[in-house]
């Protein structure tokens, strides 16, 4: 069994759509520099339905250890150090998935 790991996140009201720019540009380069990353699929929400967070990343990997590898990954830290100042919530789980196939 992978894991699959799913991140969202609220944004402070003063948020701009340049500055979510810079956090979908540098999660754009991700998955070329993290070999770990299976698939890496993120975006801002559609707006559909009510009570949703504003922008969400999903990761699957290998196991544990890759997701360790990912988390502490220079770049993805550089990512995350654009994205802290503008988050007002986030939450996250992890779960198994199967193996691709």
């Amino acid at each position: 069994m992978a894991l699959r790991h799913i991140a969202l996140f609220r944004w402070t009201d003063d948020v701009t759509s340049a500055q979510v720019q810079e956090v979908v540009d540098g999660l754009s380069r991700l998955p070329s520099r993290i070999p770990e990353l299976r698939a890496y699929t993120f975006g801002r929400d559609l707006g559909i339905s009510e009570g949703t967070y504003d922008f969400g990343v999903v990761a699957d990997l290998p196991d544990e250890k890759a997701l360790a590898v990912y988390r502490e990954h220079p770049d993805h830290q550089a990512v995350l150090a654009v994205m802290r100042p503008l988050i007002a919530d986030r939450a996250s789980v992890q779960i198994r998935v199967p193996d691709p196939e």
